[in-house]
């Protein structure tokens, strides 16, 4: 079973969403059954890098409210995320354009670590403040999945590496009139939008499930039981 996700790493609610799509798996033992696809989305595009700006200051003045109701708002989704296990520090967070991260993690994709190093990406972000922008916490990042320093420095260095594939991805997303995410497409038939409730991650994946065991691979068009045919070894006779 395939389940294909489109998120952003400047976006809190993609890895919360992220994280209940795989403990849902987990949940109903099929990690081994369904292939987590991750597609890359730009929620802004034109992003500026790190600016040093803080984090607060940045949301007090994108929605025009005061500090307080910034922190507010920083409290409850550290809220949301811990209720799955995740360790938000919204205070110490480095919003940046995250074109680069995304490369970054089609070439782990293209190195089978697709999800290492999306969660990678994801955990440095928002549990340890790193700027997905800068080089060398990149790198880090990078090998500490398992890929190879001299590899990873190489698409570092060349900003056209891996980016059709980002904007492959992102045109797809628009094909499909994307707009908001995390975005799930469940065997290219069910779709769960946001991070949901861990029972609505599992009731879909299961949903999905059952309708892949239950499905007849064919339909017997045959009009004569009794026509000749063989079968464990020996043949019909007349």
């Amino acid at each position: 079973m395939k389940v294909e996700v489109w998120s952003d790493f400047m976006c809190p609610f993609c890895y919360i969403g992220d994280t209940k799509l795989q403990q849902a798996i987990k949940n109903l033992g099929l990690q081994d059954d369904v292939d987590i696809e991750f597609k890359s989305y730009e929620l802004d595009p034109t992003a500026e890098e790190w600016s040093g700006v803080a984090f607060v200051d940045i949301i007090r003045s994108k929605y025009g409210v005061s500090v307080e109701q910034a922190q507010r708002n920083n409290e409850n989704i550290t809220q949301h995320a811990k209720e799955v296990g995740l360790n938000y520090q919204m205070d110490i967070l480095k919003p940046t354009n995250s074109f680069k991260a995304h490369r970054l993690a089609h070439f782990g994709k293209s190195k089978g670590k697709a999800l290492e190093i999306v969660n990678a990406l994801f955990s440095a972000y928002f549990e340890q403040g790193k700027n997905l922008s800068d080089n060398t916490e990149l790198m880090e990042i990078a090998k500490s999945v398992g890929l190879e320093e001299r590899e990873i420095q190489e698409v570092l260095d060349n900003d056209d590496m891996f980016a059709n594939e980002v904007n492959k991805d992102k045109g797809q997303a628009r094909m499909y009139g994307i707009q908001a995410v995390p975005y799930f497409v469940i065997n290219d038939k069910y779709v769960v939008k946001g991070a949901q409730p861990l029972e609505t991650f599992e009731g879909a994946i299961n949903t999905a499930w059952g309708e892949i065991n239950t499905q007849k691979k064919f339909e017997d068009l045959s009009t004569d039981d009794n026509s000749g045919h063989c079968s464990d070894g020996s043949c019909s006779i007349s």
